[in-house]
């Protein structure tokens, strides 16, 4: 990682990480510093005894020193809100993904 001067990144700027962690694959990097994470989300339905699959899309911010792209696995962490969207930001690349 390289220095940043990143007022929200969370090891240079004055932001804590706190709350949950995930792992999910980045699917647009369009934004200036925002990636979405999209991971897969399965859930019961009782009534039927099946499982249910269905994507959750999460905006999170990406700072410079870290530069997530399209197709990388990312660990995200819960912040405070950044901005209308994001309260989530990436902690670390886990594996790169094909450039696109």
């Amino acid at each position: 990682m390289t220095e940043c001067n990143d007022k929200n990144c969370y090891v240079h700027g004055g932001i804590s990480v706190r709350g949950t962690r995930l792992t999910g694959k980045v699917v647009s990097d369009k934004g200036k510093h925002t990636v979405v994470v999209e991971r897969e989300v399965s859930k019961q339905v009782s009534k039927y005894k099946r499982f249910a699959r269905s994507n959750s899309r999460i905006p999170a911010h990406n700072p410079e020193c870290i530069g997530a792209r399209k197709g990388d696995t990312v660990r995200i962490g819960e912040t405070r809100k950044i901005s209308r969207t994001k309260s989530w930001t990436v902690l670390e690349v886990v594996s790169k993904g094909e450039e696109q």
